[in-house]
C-alpha cells in the first residue's frame, strides 16, 4: 500500500511513516520545509521519500496527490499552537492550514479514489461536563479558533469523502517535537516546585502507540469517526505531571490548582477531554495500552 503522509516533521507523522515502513508499506511523508526536519534519529522515517509541500495552496495540493497516486493520506499536519491561534493575524493562517488545506486534500483523495485519515481533537466539543465524548457526537460548540477550525477539517472530509476515517485524539506526546512530558521534565530540573492545573481531565495519548492503530485502520474498509488515546483511567494534567515525575525519579513538588488560579493561557480549554474509545473495539480495532505503560516506556525512549 502507498500512503502519503502529512506533517512529517512533528511528533505523529514521525511515528506514522515508521510504522508504515516496519510493515512494507511504501510511505511518503511530506511538509512544508523544503528537506525532513524532524528528528535525525536514525529510524525509517529519516531515509524514506519526502516531499515539500503547502497544503494551503490548492494547486500544488491537487497536482502533488494526482502524480503521486497514493492508496490512502494520513493528514497529520495541523496548526496546533492553541494560544497563538487566537492572536488576530494568526486566524486566517490557522483556517488556511487547519481547514482550508484539509478540504484541499480531500478534494484531491475524491478524484483519485483514495482513502483519507484526518486527525482530529478534543476540542472540537464544548470541553463541558464529566461524560466522556462519543465518536459519533455532534454536540460540537468548540471553545477556541483551533478547535473551530479543526472541526471546520472535520466537516470538509465527511461532506466530500464516504472512505474516510476521523480520528479525534488528546494530549499527544512523542519522540519528535514538544509535549507536556517533555516541559515537565524539562522545567523539573531546575524549579523545586511547580503548579499545575487540575480541573481539565482526561488522558494522554503516546503517538508511538497511536500510530500503529492509524495504520491498523488505512489496512480496512472501516470508515468513519474514532476517538484514540491510551487507555487507563481518566486524569488531570496535575495526575499527570506528578506520575511524569514518579517515573522520572525527579523530587520536584506538584501544586494542584485551578484553571482559573492558573492564567495566562489566551485560549480557552476544555475542562472535559474524556473520549470514549468503545468503538475501537467495536469494530475490531486493538485498543492503545494503559498510558501509564506508555509514559514508561517512553522514558526509556527519550533517555537513549
Amino acid at each position: 500500500m502507498k500512503v502519503l503522509v502529512t506533517g512529517v516533521n512533528g511528533q505523529l507523522g514521525h511515528d506514522v511513516m515508521n510504522e508504515l515502513d516496519k510493515r512494507g508499506h511504501k510511505g511518503i511523508g511530506s511538509g512544508m520545509r523544503p528537506a525532513y526536519s524532524g528528528m535525525k534519529d536514525g529510524s525509517a522515517v529519516t531515509k524514506l521519500p519526502y516531499i515539500s509541500l503547502d497544503i494551503t495552496d490548492k494547486a500544488k495540493v491537487e497536482k502533488t496527490i494526482s502524480e503521486i497516486h497514493p492508496d490512502a493520506v494520513i493528514h497529520c499536519a495541523a496548526w496546533t499552537a492553541v494560544d497563538a491561534a487566537e492572536e488576530t493575524e494568526n486566524i486566517s493562517k490557522v483556517r488556511a492550514v487547519n481547514a482550508n488545506g484539509t478540504k484541499y486534500i480531500a478534494e484531491a483523495c475524491k478524484k483519485i479514489n483514495a482513502k483519507m485519515l484526518y486527525i482530529s481533537t478534543d476540542y472540537v466539543f464544548n470541553g463541558q461536563g464529566t461524560k466522556p465524548w462519543e465518536p459519533d457526537d455532534r454536540n460540537y460548540k468548540p471553545l477556541n479558533v483551533y478547535g473551530q477550525t479543526k472541526l471546520e477539517g472535520e466537516l470538509a472530509v465527511s461532506e466530500r469523502l464516504s472512505k474516510y476515517f476521523i480520528v479525534r485524539i488528546a494530549w499527544v506526546f512523542g519522540k519528535n517535537g514538544n509535549n507536556f512530558v517533555k516541559t515537565m521534565l524539562k522545567v523539573g530540573k531546575t524549579h523545586d516546585t511547580l503548579r499545575v492545573v487540575n480541573d481539565q481531565i482526561g488522558t494522554p495519548t503516546y503517538t508511538y502507540d497511536l500510530a500503529r492503530l492509524l495504520v491498523d485502520m488505512v489496512e480496512t474498509n472501516k470508515y468513519g469517526y474514532y476517538h484514540a488515546t491510551n487507555e487507563g483511567e481518566f486524569i488531570s494534567w496535575y495526575d499527570f505531571a506528578c506520575e511524569i515525575f514518579r517515573q522520572a525519579g525527579y523530587t520536584t513538588k506538584v501544586i494542584p490548582v485551578t484553571t482559573e488560579e492558573y492564567g495566562l493561557s489566551k485560549a480557552k480549554r476544555p475542562f472535559n477531554s474524556r473520549l470514549d474509545k468503545s468503538k475501537l473495539m467495536g469494530n475490531g480495532f486493538k485498543p492503545l495500552p494503559d498510558w501509564n505503560d506508555a509514559l514508561k516506556r517512553y522514558l526509556t525512549e527519550i533517555r537513549k
